[in-house]
């Protein structure tokens, strides 16, 4: 059964636990594993993060969009924006590649996003924003499907 949620909110940086929280208590239907589920927190963290400050420059009037598909055992979880945009996504997905080396950043979102996820999936368009599309496919399901 397909079951779905979507989510906005304001691009605070004391949103990112608030968007942390709510897809990990909507995925705990599926029930994960706790590595799982500390992963798709650690990636939506992440992803909203990088949103708010990356994509809005920490301007608060910017909305984070966030939406999550689960069906059969998977999750496909995407988060956007309508920021400034990557102008070049193969640089920004580099191993400790970061545009706010100020801000102490590590420049590993996205190589973290990769790490937990099946799938990344990055558009982005300079001045029109930037959508993050995640898909997790959960344990259970891999082996009922074996």
């Amino acid at each position: 059964m397909k079951n779905e949620m979507h989510l906005q909110f304001s691009a605070l940086s004391q949103n990112e636990s608030f968007a942390r929280v709510t897809v990990a208590a909507f995925i705990a239907q599926l029930d994960p594993t706790m590595d799982e589920l500390t992963e798709i927190k650690t990636v939506v963290s992440e992803a909203v993060t990088n949103s708010i400050i990356h994509g809005y420059e920490s301007d608060p009037s910017g909305v984070v969009y966030i939406s999550v598909v689960i069906e059969d055992g998977i999750i496909d979880l995407t988060i956007k924006d309508n920021g400034i945009g990557i102008s070049n996504i193969e640089e920004a997905r580099q191993p400790l590649f970061t545009t706010k080396p100020e801000l102490e950043r590590s420049g590993m979102g996205f190589t973290i996003m990769e790490n937990f996820m099946d799938e990344v999936k990055v558009d982005s368009q300079p001045g029109k924003g930037t959508k993050i599309r995640l898909i997790k496919h959960l344990t259970k399901s891999k082996m009922l499907c074996n």
